[in-house]
């Protein structure tokens, strides 16, 4: 498999994505999936205008969603040869938010099942990480994921810790 021409979902991330997410009048999750990889066309075109970079391509994202205000989630193709459920997810937000989210397709299925989505993950303003457990996104992340169970608030602090100059990286490629 070459990561680059990977366009496939995981599984588990597509069992995760066909559940429904509730915005709650805002005090949800506020994630709105793909049906789709963003093809690499579009991932190029979206990494470009937001990082006002020319010189760039997405190669190293997978977009497969976004937030009401456009901010997209993607794997970050961090981890050179492993496949895609190993590689981080990121979050890149429409106002300059980023952050990575998850260090893993497992943590991110745990970190959805916990009523977070990756708006909330990378939201730079303290998001409230409340546990609020989803039961059908619980039990994806038990059929996919089951050794990597843990709340919201330690998959971002993991992630945050795993990769700390994820921000510091995106900001330098900007213009």
């Amino acid at each position: 498999m070459t990561l680059n021409d990977d366009r496939q979902f995981p599984a588990a991330l597509a069992a995760a994505l066909a559940v429904p997410f509730d915005h709650a009048g805002g005090d949800g999750v506020d994630f709105e999936p793909f049906e789709a990889f963003l093809s690499a066309e579009d991932t190029d075109d979206w990494f470009r205008a937001w990082t006002g970079n020319n010189d760039l391509d997405g190669d190293a994202f997978r977009v497969f969603g976004q937030d009401g205000s456009g901010g997209y989630a993607a794997f970050w193709l961090a981890r050179p040869g492993r496949p895609l459920a190993e590689q981080p997810v990121v979050f890149l937000g429409s106002e300059g938010e980023t952050g990575v989210v998850a260090r893993d397709l497992g943590d991110f299925l745990w970190l959805l099942a916990d009523g977070c989505g990756p708006y909330e993950a990378a939201a730079p303003y303290g998001a409230d990480l409340t546990s609020r457990p989803d039961e059908a996104l619980s039990a994806v992340a038990d059929r996919f994921a089951p050794d990597a169970r843990r709340t919201a608030g330690a998959v971002v602090e993991l992630a945050a810790e795993e990769f700390p100059g994820f921000d510091d990286m995106i900001m330098a490629l900007c213009r």
